[in-house]
């Protein structure tokens, strides 16, 4: 028998505009790397009918994947300080005592 359980948070003002602001950076950072991931797709993908024998080659990488993108995350930190802020959501933190 599986049980689950279903909470409601109750966040204030304050608390539901922190969270707001850590979706929407969350969400643009998301967009970001899915576009990275479409850009090299469409620099590295050659149809074998059309692709001809002599042509430029541009630097290959290696795809980038979850585990690959994850590990730039403390370099974003870095360079976008406003990233600092976000880290493992703590529900203490959002749950008023």
């Amino acid at each position: 028998m599986r049980i689950a359980y279903q909470y409601r948070l109750k966040p204030t003002r304050d608390q539901q505009t922190k969270i707001d602001h850590w979706l929407s950076m969350l969400c643009a950072q998301y967009n970001y790397l899915l576009a990275d991931r479409f850009r090299w797709y469409e620099e590295n993908r050659c149809s074998i009918n059309t692709c001809p024998l002599v042509c430029y080659l541009p630097e290959l990488r290696d795809n980038p994947d979850y585990y690959s993108q994850k590990k730039t995350l403390p370099s974003l930190k870095k360079t976008r300080p406003w990233y600092k802020d976000i880290r493992a959501i703590r529900w203490l933190e959002i749950i008023p005592k």
